[in-house]
């Protein structure tokens, strides 16, 4: 069982430390020296977990994509099909880009295109939306003329796109703008009847709206990125 468990703490932190290290570099130019180094391991115990890059790779995104996974069901079961599920998984999501380095990992190798593999971190998250703005449409939700899978193009458009500029300029992760996009949006997406009640900002106080996925998180990656 101690071995086991060693085992089972040794892959987590070549997982993590692989994530950081693709996060930074890139796929390509990341080197299995550098990310056993910072894992605090041997190259021969990173073999003994993983059998290349690519495969070490596979297991970021795989891991990055439960993490996406567990805070779109935390949003479900908080706000059902209303709009303010997807709100709030869209500020989840960006905070964890934030303090999470294996889901920052994930999603800059679902940006690379060197690896030609579709990723199931983005299919994970477009899909979770996609659903959601079926459900909310189903529920009334949405406002008269919208499309489910329009405005479903629109959020996963938008999401992707901060994700990728964040990676250049940290202030595109910041909860306010995020706050800004949607407070244009939701007039426009939503029913006037339940416009007054959804909350652009999300629907849970800053510290502590991952509470129920704590177990999923790290703490804040320091590397210029804006505190939530």
């Amino acid at each position: 069982m101690v071995k086991q468990e060693r085992a089972a703490r040794t892959r987590r932190s070549l997982i993590q430390a692989a994530a950081e290290v693709f996060a930074e570099e890139g796929f390509v130019p990341a080197s299995l020296g550098a990310i056993s180094k910072r894992a605090g391991v041997s190259n021969g115990a990173l073999h003994f977990h993983f059998a290349n890059k690519s495969a070490l790779a596979d297991a970021v995104e795989e891991e990055a994509a439960a993490t996406i996974r567990r805070l779109t069901e935390v949003a479900r079961a908080r706000h059902g099909d209303s709009l303010q599920a997807v709100v709030d998984a869209t500020h989840d999501l960006i905070r964890c880009l934030v303090q999470d380095a294996v889901v920052r990992g994930g999603f800059e190798l679902a940006c690379g295109v060197a690896r030609r593999t579709k990723s199931p971190l983005r299919a994970e998250w477009q899909r979770w939306v996609e659903d959601s703005l079926r459900r909310a449409e189903g529920s009334g939700s949405l406002a008269d003329g919208v499309s489910w899978m329009d405005a479903a193009h629109v959020i996963v458009a938008v999401t992707a796109g901060l994700e990728v500029l964040g990676g250049e300029d940290a202030s595109w992760l910041s909860h306010q703008r995020l706050t800004g996009l949607w407070a244009l949006l939701l007039p426009r997406l939503a029913d006037q009847q339940e416009l007054e009640a959804l909350q652009s900002g999300g629907s849970q106080p800053q510290a502590s709206a991952l509470a129920p996925a704590s177990a999923l998180l790290r703490g804040p990656y320091l590397h210029g990125f804006p505190e939530q």
